[in-house]
C-alpha cells in the first residue's frame, strides 16, 4: 500500500513500520470522517486502552516491588488518563497526520485534548496489532520514557492532595463545581469552584476542566496553608 508522505514520516516519528499500514490508517480515522467503507478508530481506541494499561501494570510492578495497591493505582491512572496520551500524541505530531471531518477541522481538532488521546490509544491498538505485544509495548515504554520513573510525584497532584486532607479530617470528599464556561468550542475556558464541609473554596479558570481542577484544588491548598 502507497502511504502519503506526511504518513510515512509519522511513522517515522513514531518509531514502527507498520507491516499492514492499513491499520495505521485506520487508527487516524476520526468518526467525523468515517464511511461504510471507511471505519473510524473507535473499536482501536477500545482495545488500545487496555492494551496501554496491561503495559503501565507491569512496568509499575517492575518499578516498585513494595507498592501496595493503593499507591500503585493514582501512579497507573497518571500514566493512562487522557491527558498524558494526548501529550505523547503531541510529541510525535500525530495530530498532522488525523483523518478529520470538515467541522471537526474548523473547530481545531488537530489540538483537541479528547481527540488526540483518544487517536494515540488507537495507534498504540494498531501497533499491537500489526506487530505483537512486545514490540508494542517496547514502544510504549519508549514513548511514555521518564513519566514511568517520576510518575510518584505526578499522581500526588493537588486533587488527591486535597481530597487526603478532608479524608484525615473525616470530611466529605471535596466538591467541585462548573461555574463557567466561555470562549469558542475549539479553545473552550472552564472556570471551576471547589469547596470542602469547612465552607473555605476557590476557584479557577483553564482550557480543561481537569486543569481548571486542579488549580482551584491548588489554590484551595495555599488558603488552607497545606504545601504540596
Amino acid at each position: 500500500m502507497k502511504l502519503a508522505r506526511e504518513v510515512a514520516a509519522f511513522m517515522t516519528r513514531l518509531g514502527h513500520e507498520f507491516d499492514r499500514p492499513e491499520l495505521l490508517l485506520r487508527a487516524l480515522t476520526h468518526p467525523s470522517i468515517s464511511t461504510p467503507t471507511r471505519p473510524d478508530n473507535q473499536r482501536l481506541e477500545f482495545l488500545g486502552d487496555r492494551v496501554l494499561g496491561l503495559v503501565m501494570s507491569e512496568a509499575l510492578l517492575a518499578a516498585d516491588q513494595t507498592a501496595r495497591e493503593g499507591q500503585l493505582a493514582p501512579r497507573y491512572n497518571a500514566l493512562v488518563r487522557k491527558e498524558t496520551c494526548a501529550e505523547i500524541a503531541r510529541e510525535i505530531e500525530l495530530g498532522a497526520v488525523l483523518k478529520l471531518g470538515r467541522s471537526e477541522m474548523l473547530s481545531g481538532g488537530r489540538r483537541k485534548m479528547a481527540i488526540l488521546g483518544d487517536a494515540m490509544e488507537a495507534v498504540i491498538a494498531a501497533v499491537y496489532l500489526d506487530a505483537g505485544f512486545n514490540v508494542v509495548r517496547d514502544l510504549i515504554l519508549t514513548l511514555w520514557g521518564d513519566r514511568i520513573a517520576q510518575v510518584e510525584a505526578d499522581s500526588r497532584d493537588a486533587k488527591t492532595l486535597l481530597q487526603e486532607w478532608a479524608q484525615a479530617r473525616g470530611m466529605a470528599l471535596p466538591d467541585y463545581t462548573e461555574i463557567d464556561r466561555s470562549g469558542p468550542d475549539h479553545a473552550p475556558k472552564f472556570t471551576i469552584e471547589v469547596h470542602v464541609e469547612t465552607g473555605a473554596a476557590a476557584r479557577a479558570t483553564a482550557g480543561s476542566k481537569r486543569q481548571a481542577e486542579q488549580q482551584a484544588a491548588s489554590t484551595l491548598l495555599a488558603q488552607l496553608g497545606v504545601a504540596e
